[in-house]
């Protein structure tokens, strides 16, 4: 018993010594074992995916959005139906969020009131009443709406947000909150000018409401979930972040949104010292950093960052920040600095001294630097650990206005998406020219983007270096 004892106080000891963390391997559900295998699936599926559209161009000489080598979009856009098979898109994610199912398997849900005047009992047809729900629900709008919440929007496991052929905004009180639940997808929504709300009783499943505390007020809070892909959104002026992720969150996809107008971007990690979120693995792919914004794109405490093949154009303090010896992978990315002489660094070690962080693995691979950026790498011996990641090559930034060109919400610029009609998947329509679309609150929204025949040409010479892809 004794002997017991000993070997159960000792482990604690080690937990609270400064080195105690190289003793713990925390592995969280959905934990990848080989993160570095995540990103050389990415490269080869880019590669692969940029070869293919290079082919069929030069086959059919066609000039249309399916030359972008994206191979999220490229996997369910090119098909002119793809309206008639929506859940096609669960089987597109890349990156530690791929297994996300979202509702997969489940039926279609169709939002038809846009109202949210009762946390409590939300009523039939209303996007709460969906998402409390216990099955797998594919969730569609009907119509193009405005969703004002009144409190937070507790989701329950295993949903798809489903945007496409509607422009749905969320905002107000709270919003989008995923907390301790598994496979969520968010797709195509507007998220912005969200507050912070709480302090009342709000219903997070059919058999259960509780009281909530004040929320933070981000636009959409990773709370202790896994297998998460939030793709094709535009996110803007929240009080807190626009994403957050903590408490042990990982499997996390965010590709191809648009980020706009924001001071603290998007946080992962939910402190130094909490130990869980070491094993948080997140893929930052085909994102938009655009105007107004100030800081954490992202700011990481602990885990595996793979920040791949995103467009940085304007930042006023840094872009990459972290603490607590978090992994940061960057690859592919274009890093424009503004023209403040003293924020033209990339990256920011927060409240670390330069002999604690001098250790930490932060890599940049490919990426290029504009007008004065520059990106501080540090780690010692790490290039064997990174060997696997590099052994198909990260995609040049050079591709970076393909990869991009449709970073944020489709259908936003008058772009013809597929409208939901009745037949449970089985039928649709497309948005005409004359559709009621709103016209989007952010005028560098970076959506359906129509690339410059110069920027075509470009794109079709640098494919004609393309050294090699794996398929």
């Amino acid at each position: 018993m004794f002997h017991s004892t000993c070997i159960v106080l000792a482990c604690l000891a080690i937990s609270f010594l400064p080195f105690g963390s190289a003793f713990h391997n925390l592995t969280l559900p959905g934990q990848h074992p080989n993160p570095e295998a995540v990103v050389e699936d990415i490269h080869r599926k880019v590669n692969v995916s940029i070869s293919r559209r290079q082919m069929l161009s030069y086959e059919s000489n066609d000039q249309s959005s399916c030359i972008t080598g994206n191979p999220i979009d490229d996997c369910w856009r090119c098909d002119t139906n793809w309206q008639l098979d929506r859940q096609r898109l669960a089987d597109c994610a890349i990156g530690f969020g791929q297994y996300a199912l979202g509702g997969k398997g489940g039926r279609y849900y169709v939002v038809t009131d846009s109202s949210d005047h009762d946390p409590v009992n939300p009523a039939p047809g209303t996007l709460r009443y969906a998402v409390i729900q216990t099955e797998p629900l594919w969730i569609v709008f009907a119509a193009n709406m405005v969703i004002s919440l009144s409190e937070e929007l507790i989701f329950n496991s295993y949903k798809t947000m489903d945007g496409r052929g509607a422009n749905v905004h969320i905002t107000g009180g709270g919003c989008i909150t995923l907390q301790y639940i598994t496979n969520i997808i968010i797709h195509n929504i507007h998220v912005h000018h969200c507050y912070q709300a709480g302090e009342t009783n709000i219903r997070s499943s059919p058999t259960h409401y509780g009281w909530r505390t004040l929320s933070d007020g981000d636009g959409i809070s990773i709370f202790g979930a896994r297998d998460i892909w939030i793709d094709h959104c535009s996110l803007s002026h929240c009080k807190d972040g626009l994403i957050d992720a903590v408490m042990g969150s990982t499997g996390i996809t965010i590709s191809n949104n648009h980020f706009s107008h924001h001071n603290e971007v998007m946080l992962l990690g939910h402190s130094d010292d909490y130990l869980p979120d070491s094993g948080m693995q997140v893929t930052i792919a085909f994102n938009h950093f655009g105007q107004k914004l100030i800081q954490r794109m992202p700011r990481c405490r602990r885990g595996y960052i793979h920040v791949v093949n995103n467009d940085f154009t304007r930042w006023e303090m840094y872009a990459i920040g972290g603490s607590g010896n978090p992994t940061i992978n960057s690859q592919g990315n274009r890093y424009t600095a503004p023209s403040d002489r003293n924020a033209k660094e990339v990256t920011k070690r927060v409240e670390t001294a330069e002999d604690a962080w001098k250790g930490w693995n932060w890599r940049s691979d490919g990426d290029i630097m504009v007008n004065g950026a520059y990106f501080v790498t540090s780690g010692e011996g790490v290039e064997v650990k990174y060997e696997k990641a590099y052994s198909v090559e990260p995609k040049s930034a050079a591709y970076i206005d393909q990869l991009t060109m449709n970073a944020g919400v489709w259908g936003s610029r008058g772009s013809r998406m597929g409208r939901w009609t009745a037949g449970n998947g089985t039928g649709g329509s497309d948005l005409g020219g004359d559709s009621d679309d709103y016209d989007d609150y952010d005028d560098d929204s970076g959506s359906c983007k129509t690339p410059s025949f110069p920027t075509l040409l470009s794109f079709l010479l640098a494919l004609s270096t393309l050294l090699f892809f794996e398929s």
